[in-house]
């Protein structure tokens, strides 16, 4: 693979949480929302957006393509006809990937399917995101393993015992970098089924990995309790509009929402401050007053 060296040698931060601004497929197919979604999230103050890339015929078992569905354009059509309809061109991710350097924010996506996997890697990307369902998609996995890249997972539908399949054939081909996701696969997903302790169990399971979150219910303070228990990455869905229709628009943060968001995970990150104990600098001036 010849294309894409303009990213090597990226690395997730150790001394901030990453934050991905997960836009998914929520652009509905269209490029000018795609770019309205980009300026959400760096606005905000993310560091990453994130996208879907699917081949299609590929992704899409077959079984599945003449089921007829809603679409968010008002019309019903067949599955495979409505993956191809919301599916972004390659013109577009040229220009979805300039548009996101034009904002200094970094772009990714999660590819379903091979030949998605090395579209995303000829965009550059300087991290490859593996989504819930193709954690054991063993040749997915390896394709992307031979990338060099970092690579996320997330861990929604899956065992522990298909997690550590995952992670060695990752770790069998050329991954610099490995951050875990905890994760429930439901959109939206009710508080009683996020099972946030599972990021310690990834700790101790993966002591060598980055080990974040990736939440897809509504509100936010469940995902800065995730912050609080460890997590060092952690990517939502966005919206312009959660009563959009569309497949994860009501799993989605709306742009006011994610600046919160982003905004208490950075004040969180200055409250933790050291454990030591001892009298504070902006203590001084009160010990006299107070104590006589």
């Amino acid at each position: 693979m010849g294309c894409g060296k303009v990213s090597e040698g990226f690395r997730f931060p150790s001394d901030k949480t990453f934050i991905i601004a997960e836009i998914g497929i929520n652009h509905n197919g269209s490029l000018d929302m795609a770019k309205q979604l980009i300026d959400v999230a760096a606005e905000a103050g993310c560091d990453a957006v994130k996208f879907q890339k699917r081949t299609p015929h590929m992704s899409l078992p077959p079984q599945l393509w003449n089921q007829e569905r809603d679409t968010p354009w008002g019309v019903r059509m067949t599955y495979l006809e409505y993956r191809q309809k919301i599916e972004l061109g390659p013109r577009d991710y040229q220009e979805i990937v300039r548009y996101c350097g034009e904002k200094g924010i970094l772009f990714s996506a999660s590819p379903w399917d091979l030949n998605a996997a090395d579209t995303v890697f000829c965009l550059g990307a300087p991290f490859i995101k593996v989504a819930s369902a193709s954690v054991t998609n063993l040749p997915l996995l390896n394709r992307i393993a031979e990338m060099g890249r970092p690579v996320v997972m997330s861990t929604g539908m899956s065992s522990l015992q298909e997690v550590r399949q995952a992670v060695y054939a990752l770790r069998c081909g050329n991954v610099p970098q490995i951050a875990l996701l905890a994760c429930t696969s439901t959109y939206p997903c009710k508080p009683e089924d996020l099972h946030l302790e599972r990021i310690h169990t990834l700790k101790e399971e993966f002591p060598d990995f980055l080990i974040g979150y990736s939440g897809h219910e509504p509100g936010l303070w469940t995902t800065l309790c995730a912050v609080a228990m460890g997590a060092k990455l952690v990517e939502r869905h966005i919206t312009l509009d959660r009563t959009m229709k569309g497949s994860d628009h009501a799993a989605s943060i709306e742009p006011k929402g994610l600046q919160m968001l982003v905004r208490e995970i950075r004040n969180f990150e200055k409250a933790r401050g050291s454990g030591e104990i001892g009298v504070r600098a902006c203590e001084e001036k009160d010990i006299k007053r107070l104590r006589g």
